[in-house]
């Protein structure tokens, strides 16, 4: 082999140039023409030909297929001039993402005048029906082929709990609705996790959905890596069976974990407008870190410096973020707004009180969205920049206090573990004892 990048120009070089041109003529001479290749095309059958092809083929009547041997004229058949139609036709649709039931009807052969009325019946009693909801459909005789036929008859499974079905009475469609027994119990599912807690959890009866809940649940407390075959799992979630047979399953409710010999039990529970994993003594899972409450550059830090309005030096308690009129501001973490409002030189202005302490104000905004003694959430707008009070231009002025006094935002930390307490402790407890004395399966 002869390296082309190398010792160019040298006898060696050159053999191995003269030898890759033979090889590339080569191959060119003994690639194949692209040209067609000549084949004889298929005579077009005979009529004779078409009708034993259409005797041997499948296509529904319904949609006025021909298939079929004909059958010679005689004393048992007669010669007909056109096909007659069925007076009435029954099939079952299913409802696609993002399809309604006016025009699954009118798709499936009904008017238009009649998918309409039977929608807005049916939106009457269940204004969003489920997607893959099976719907019974009867379409009635029709004049002549050239119309749309008439609905007859419909039923469908609205929810769980209430099947809807429409007939005709004295030419009209008539909704009659049936309401149907559901076991509301959530159900409990515990045992062993032996060699694998996905497949013990799963072979037990846990719906994926489920147990990819109970993971996220337990991930805080627990590492999963760590879980031992003599562990045991224990999940409750909502589940809600018809009289009929169906089943509907819903979010987890409760998860357990006897891990290493320590129980963990784990309640979903709505705190201050946000659902959290609290323990059995009601405190959530310790949240570190805060986000950032805009998405711009640092143009002022924390500390002594130069106020270009005022013209002297003083404390800048707090970092600038540049960023356009208008851009969102979140709350850097959860708490309760404990200002909002015009602060002098801060103008528009909101401080956020948080666990432990910690306070973060937001100023020289646009415009505010929060409210005094409103509970908002990490990330969640409390305003817009904008350059009010004494500014330069729009920007943020983000400060962060700990027990009043400002503290550099950059090196602040933030950490937060919701609790519950007074009367919702006992509500939570009283709900944790319900689901935990369920018979496990």
């Amino acid at each position: 082999m002869v390296d082309l990048g190398r010792d160019i120009g040298s006898p060696v070089w050159w053999r191995g140039v003269a030898t890759l041109a033979i090889a590339v003529a080569t191959l060119v001479r003994l690639t194949p023409g692209l040209a067609p290749l000549p084949t004889a095309a298929p005579p077009a059958p005979t009529p004779t030909q078409q009708r034993e092809l259409a005797a041997i083929g499948v296509a529904p009547r319904a949609l006025g297929g021909d298939s079929g041997r004909a059958v010679a004229p005689g004393l048992l058949a007669e010669p007909l001039t056109a096909m007659p139609e069925r007076p009435r036709v029954d099939l079952v649709a299913s409802l696609s993402e993002g399809d309604g039931l006016a025009r699954l009807l009118e798709r499936e052969g009904a008017s238009a005048a009649d998918s309409a009325t039977a929608a807005a019946l049916v939106s009457s009693v269940a204004p969003r029906l489920a997607d893959g909801t099976r719907v019974a459909i009867a379409l009635g005789r029709r004049p002549d082929r050239s119309v749309a036929r008439p609905l007859d008859a419909l039923s469908l499974r609205a929810r769980i709990d209430l099947a809807v079905s429409l007939h005709r009475e004295a030419g009209r469609l008539v909704i009659a609705r049936e309401a149907i027994a559901v076991d509301d119990t959530p159900a409990r599912i515990a045992g062993p996790v032996g060699f694998s807690l996905y497949r013990a959890a799963r072979a037990s009866g846990v719906p994926l959905a489920v147990l990819a809940e109970y993971l996220r649940a337990i991930e805080p407390h627990v590492d999963v890596g760590e879980i031992r075959a003599d562990d045991r799992f224990d999940v409750a979630f909502e589940e809600r069976r018809a009289e009929t047979g169906e089943i509907e399953i819903g979010r987890l409710l409760y998860a357990g974990l006897v891990h290493a010999g320590r129980p963990l039990r784990l309640l979903r529970w709505t705190l201050a407008g946000r659902e959290h994993w609290f323990d059995a003594a009601g405190a959530g899972a310790n949240r570190t870190g805060f986000a950032m409450p805009v998405a711009g550059r640092v143009t002022s830090g924390f500390g002594l410096r130069f106020h270009p309005i005022l013209g002297y030096s003083r404390m800048h308690q707090g970092i600038d973020l540049a960023a356009p009129a208008g851009t969102p501001i979140v709350a850097a973490s959860d708490g309760r707004v404990a200002f909002a409002g015009w602060h002098g030189g801060h103008g528009n202005y909101v401080l956020v009180a948080h666990e432990g302490g910690l306070s973060t104000g937001y100023g020289h905004m646009s415009r505010i969205a929060a409210t005094p003694g409103e509970q908002v959430s990490q990330g969640e707008v409390i305003g817009y920049v904008g350059s009010t009070g004494l500014s330069t231009g729009p920007h943020l002025h983000f400060e962060v206090f700990h027990h009043g006094v400002a503290i550099d935002p950059a090196a602040a930390s933030f950490a937060a573990t919701p609790r519950i307490a007074g009367a919702d402790l006992a509500a939570f407890r009283a709900r944790l004892a319900r689901l935990t004395a369920l018979p496990p399966r």
